[in-house]
């Protein structure tokens, strides 16, 4: 099973990039981030006509996210589309189970800069998301939990630690309360392997940042202490960065030796 997570930066301009990208690399689960667009915008019928089927949680021009998962699966149950008490318009949650399988993609709040009423957002809405996972702990043993993190987790993440030290996306408060994530059982899933250094997924569209690769890795895939053994890979794939009219973030993936609902 291989699962993705893509933050597609308007799914009605890229939803052919990821019906392309699905074609070239399946993806048994794909969870996208910041669709811009409603649920009844979406071109359900090119996603159907590719073997999958889709739940959302749109928003029109900002937010909004979504599984694409097989057409031939059993319907997704114990669907959650906000931080349970935590009151947010932004849609940036949707959780939902396959079989034993619990998947969350997030979308993460930016925070626009260090001090700013949206850096204490972002601060407040992880400190609710944590609190959740928590929970989510309890409830559902196979975890993975996806997305636009919004946090470089480490210098190793980041092309120029210098440059970025102490600025949004890569603050100590905001990787603390990616630590803090964490301990409610989750394992990065890219650092369980040796990798290359400089390796990112997400480059500004300004200053040629991506052909000279300034980036930061702030996609990632987190997963549960029951399912670490079964990660048999993770990797991002920039090759879709480099098309025409790309998202400015490229895919993660990580390969799980896990079977389908009901196998």
């Amino acid at each position: 099973m291989n699962i993705a997570s893509w933050n597609v930066n308007s799914l009605k301009v890229r939803q052919p990039q990821v019906l392309q990208w699905l074609a070239d690399q399946p993806a048994t689960l794909l969870g996208m981030q910041e669709l811009k667009q409603l649920d009844e915008a979406i071109d359900r019928d090119a996603i159907e006509a590719a073997g999958y089927r889709v739940i959302a949680n749109g928003q029109k021009t900002y937010n909004g996210v979504a599984w694409m998962y097989p057409a031939h699966w059993p319907e997704p149950t114990d669907i959650v589309t906000d931080i349970p008490g935590f009151e947010d318009p932004q849609r940036r949650v949707i959780a939902a189970t396959f079989g034993d399988l619990r998947v969350i993609n997030l979308y993460v709040v930016n925070g626009e800069a260090v001090g700013s009423e949206k850096y204490a957002y972002k601060l407040s809405w992880l400190e609710a998301l944590t609190r959740w996972l928590a929970e989510e702990a309890g409830r559902y043993r196979n975890r993975v939990v996806v997305g636009d993190f919004n946090i470089a987790p480490t210098d190793a993440d980041v092309h120029d630690p210098e440059a970025w030290k102490e600025r949004i996306l890569c603050s100590t408060p905001e990787r603390d309360a990616l630590d803090r994530i964490l301990e409610t059982g989750l394992t990065d899933a890219f650092r369980l392997f040796d990798q290359p250094e400089n390796v990112f997924s997400w480059w500004d569209y300004r200053q040629a940042n991506f052909r000279r690769n300034r980036g930061l890795r702030i996609d990632l895939i987190l997963v549960s202490e029951s399912l670490r053994d079964q990660v048999t890979a993770c990797h991002i794939d920039i090759e879709p960065r480099r098309w025409e009219r790309p998202s400015d973030h490229a895919p993660v993936v990580v390969a799980l030796d896990y079977g389908a609902p009901g196998s």
